[in-house]
C-alpha cells in the first residue's frame, strides 16, 4: 500500500516529496528510508519526547478490540464519518496515533475508494496496521512533531485516544476536510479507577481540548456514547494492559486486584465523538 499513498507523504528531514525507490522511501535530497519486510516504513526524524506503546501493550489491544469490546465506539465513529465529512475534500484517511488499526479499518470500509494511511510511533504498532486492511498504510511517526505528511493531502483524520496536535493537525487536513476526535468522558472505565487504583479522566479534558483546537477548528458535531461492557478477568487484563495505565501498575498487583473482583465484571464504557472543520 506504501506504493499509493507515499504521494501523500513527505520527507521528515527536509519536507520534499517522497517516492518509492526499491524498497524505500527516498526524496531528491537523499534522504531515503527503508520499508522494513513488515510492510510499514519508519518516518521519525530522530529522538522522540515520549514512550512507545510495547510489544506487550500492543498485543493485549489487539486481543481486546478483536473480542468486540470496543465495537460500539468503531460503529459510533464510522457513523459521524459518514454524516460529516465533505465528498468534495480530497486527500487520504489518516489515522493519528492509530494504533493496530482497528478503528480506521472500520472508516475505510465505509468509504471504499479512499486510500488511508496510520501513523504510530510504536513499531509493533505499524506492523500490525500494515496487515490491517489492504488500504492502509503505516508508518512510524510521532504525532507531537511535524507530521510527515504534505499540505492539506488528507481528506478526513481520525484521532482516536491518541496525542493532537493542532497546527499540525490543521495544516494537513483539506480546507473543506473533516477531523474527528474521540475521547474519554469522566465517567469511562469508572468501576476500575477505584477498584484497580487506574488513572482518572480529568474533568476539564474537553474544555482543554476545545481551547486547544479553538484556533485552527470549529465544531460541526458531537456526540456522546455510554454503554456497558461486560468483561472476565483475562479481558480486564488487557483493558489495563493495553493503555497508559501499563506503564504505572505492577503487573502481579494488578492481577492480584482483578483476581478479586467478580466475574464476570460489567464496566462503563463512555466517550466523546466530536467533529471538526478547519478554519479559513
Amino acid at each position: 500500500m506504501l506504493n499509493h499513498i507515499v504521494r501523500y507523504l513527505h520527507c521528515p528531514h527536509c519536507t520534499a516529496p517522497l517516492a518509492m525507490k526499491d524498497r524505500a522511501l527516498a526524496c531528491s535530497n537523499g534522504h531515503s528510508f527503508d520499508v522494513a519486510k513488515q510492510g510499514y516504513v519508519n518516518l521519525l526524524p530522530g529522538a522522540v519526547k515520549y514512550s512507545a506503546d510495547t510489544r506487550e501493550m500492543v498485543d493485549a489491544r489487539a486481543e481486546f478490540l478483536s473480542a468486540g469490546h470496543y465495537a460500539p465506539i468503531a460503529d459510533a465513529l464510522v457513523a459521524l464519518a459518514r454524516d460529516a465529512t465533505d465528498s468534495s475534500a480530497e486527500g487520504c484517511v489518516l489515522d493519528i496515533g492509530g494504533g493496530t488499526g482497528y478503528y480506521q479499518s472500520h472508516v475505510m470500509d465505509a468509504f471504499p475508494e479512499a486510500e488511508g494511511i496510520l501513523l504510530d510511533i510504536s513499531k509493533f504498532a505499524a506492523r500490525r496496521a500494515a496487515k490491517a486492511h489492504a488500504r492502509i498504510g503505516a508508518v512510524v511517526a510521532d504525532a507531537w512533531q511535524a507530521l510527515p505528511l504534505q499540505d492539506a493531502s488528507a481528506a478526513l483524520v481520525v484521532n482516536t485516544f491518541a496525542p493532537r496536535n493542532g497546527p499540525e493537525l490543521r495544516r494537513v487536513l483539506h480546507p473543506r476536510g473533516t477531523l474527528l476526535v474521540v475521547t474519554p468522558r469522566t465517567d469511562h472505565l469508572q468501576e476500575l479507577i477505584d477498584a484497580l487504583d487506574l488513572m482518572r479522566v480529568d474533568e476539564r479534558k474537553e474544555q482543554r481540548l476545545s481551547d486547544q483546537f479553538a484556533p485552527h477548528f470549529s465544531t460541526t458535531a458531537s456526540r456522546a456514547l455510554t454503554t456497558t461492557m461486560t468483561l472476565d478477568h483475562h479481558a480486564l487484563n488487557q483493558l489495563v494492559g493495553m493503555g497508559p495505565n501499563a506503564w504505572h501498575r505492577d503487573g502481579e498487583a494488578l492481577s492480584a486486584r482483578i483476581a478479586a473482583l467478580p466475574e464476570p465484571y460489567e464496566v462503563t464504557l463512555s466517550v466523546t465523538l466530536t467533529a471538526y472543520r478547519p478554519l479559513a
